[in-house]
């Protein structure tokens, strides 16, 4: 008897100690249950590397590119699907995803890397993916240049490239920028924030940047999040040259909007702001692109999970509005979706295989943005990767 309890109570110490080492594993800022010691799925124990053989990444970065004769700012009438960016965390690396209709996307590479990180960033590694289209016909990508576990991959000797007590999660200070008429061919640039522009002063991080045309000023705007003494994160935009290759102008805080992952899109003649505040996803109005926004302190997701990074796109030839955005705090991660016509009521539709909306070929992604592409475009993408999509 007495051999028995004493075996229930080595067990059940075993797991006290068990618990209590999981539970003091540092939590990233995104990502929820990954940490720095590992890539872990809770719900699944450690998630398993893709074995399958790595393929060409398809794309090509070139020093200039040559604007097509046909070039021209591009209407609704004019598109016949949907493309899509996203990251995932495991590699650090960027991906491509094509629809028809909006509802089924299919990654375009077979589920591995298109824009990869060890190559485009000084960090190694890119993360939150956004996909614009500019007045030049042009496909505008823009990253952040960071790599959360640069130590473990031997990119770096420390947890982050500056003091974490100091600097915070991530601390990264630089852009990527990247620019393409084909969604083959890209120019690319690493663009550090801080050295540009050092009176900014001594920035946390450069995170999540997301690019709009601006009509008044005739440019491409480029916002982001710039956070300061590790608690102070709020909205800058800036504009960036023709070449999408630097940004001009000194950054400036967006007004009266105290979170992060803005996301701008115009309607009508009215600016709709979707960001993030305290892992919710809220939404501000304005008349004006990067000021006099007032915001509904009502959350539009209705997951009670931790969510970031929201970003809006029609479905093509309706009235209807879908507002996708990241469920990291989910178990695995996913991308939630809601819809709405007066940007006033919601409808919630699921998750990426949980409802309507499909990934065909890939899972768990992170972080995505949507933009939409031509027939011809769609047939060059499906003919130069391969992809097993009906365009039918």
């Amino acid at each position: 008897m007495k051999r028995i309890f004493l075996s229930i109570l080595i067990i059940f110490m075993a797991s006290l100690i068990i618990n209590e080492a999981d539970a003091q594993q540092p939590q990233t800022r995104r990502g929820g249950g990954f940490t720095q010691q590992g890539i872990q799925n809770r719900r699944g124990g450690t998630m398993q590397a893709n074995t399958e053989p790595a393929r060409p990444t398809g794309i090509e970065i070139v020093s200039k590119l040559e604007k097509p004769a046909n070039a021209r700012k591009l209407e609704e009438k004019d598109f016949a699907g949907y493309v899509m960016v996203y990251f995932k965390d495991q590699d650090q690396c960027a991906y491509m995803a094509i629809s028809k209709d909006g509802y089924n996307f299919t990654d375009i590479n077979a589920g591995q890397k298109v824009f990869d990180g060890t190559i485009l960033a000084e960090q190694k590694g890119v993360r939150d993916p956004h996909i614009t289209r500019g007045p030049d016909g042009a496909f505008y990508l823009a990253m952040t240049d960071l790599h959360i576990f640069g130590q473990r991959a031997g990119y770096r000797e420390t947890a982050w490239q500056r003091p974490e007590e100091k600097y915070g999660w991530g601390n990264n200070r630089a852009l990527v920028l990247m620019k393409s008429y084909d969604l083959i061919h890209w120019t690319h640039s690493d663009f550090r924030v801080d050295t540009a522009f050092p009176e900014l002063g001594d920035i946390d991080c450069s995170w999540a940047p997301e690019t709009v045309y601006d009509e008044d000023a005739g440019k491409m705007m480029v916002y982001f999040t710039i956070r300061y003494n590790n608690r102070n994160a709020n909205m800058y935009c800036s504009y960036a040259n023709d070449e999408f290759t630097k940004l001009e102008t000194k950054p400036e805080m967006i007004p009266n909007i105290g979170g992060i992952d803005g996301d701008i899109t115009k309607v009508g003649d009215k600016y709709h702001l979707y960001y993030v505040s305290s892992a919710r996803i809220l939404h501000a109005v304005s008349d004006k692109i990067s000021t006099g926004y007032v915001s509904d302190p009502n959350k539009i997701n209705p997951d009670r999970e931790n969510t970031e990074a929201p970003n809006l796109f029609k479905r093509l030839g309706t009235d209807t509005w879908v507002l996708m955005y990241d469920i990291y705090g989910a178990r695995p991660n996913n991308m939630g979706f809601s819809e709405t016509k007066d940007f006033v009521n919601y409808e919630h539709i699921g998750r990426f295989n949980e409802g309507q909306m499909k990934g065909t070929n890939f899972e768990r992604p992170k972080h995505g943005a949507v933009t939409y592409i031509t027939l011809d475009e769609l047939k060059v993408v499906k003919e130069h990767w391969n992809v097993d999509i009906n365009l039918e």
